[in-house]
């Protein structure tokens, strides 16, 4: 999977568990939701990302580094 692939995935889990969580437990779980909602909209500006780095490090492939092989 791509590092592209990993931040879509993390950040719908975390919005589904922001969801989940504000609506089962307590209202504030909406303040992840928002977090990870601003941090998108930063990444689309800026094209910086913390875990986009983070992932990097880690050594996640990019879409990029895929283009004439399978990731």
């Amino acid at each position: 999977m791509t590092r592209e692939r990993y931040i879509k995935l993390i950040a719908g889990t975390l919005i589904l568990i922001s969801s989940l969580g504000a609506y089962f437990v307590n209202i504030n779980w909406i303040w992840l939701g928002v977090f990870v909602g601003a941090n998108l909209f930063q990444f689309s500006l800026t094209n910086w990302c913390l875990l986009n780095s983070i992932l990097k490090a880690l050594g996640v492939k990019s879409e990029l580094d895929c283009t004439n092989r399978k990731c």
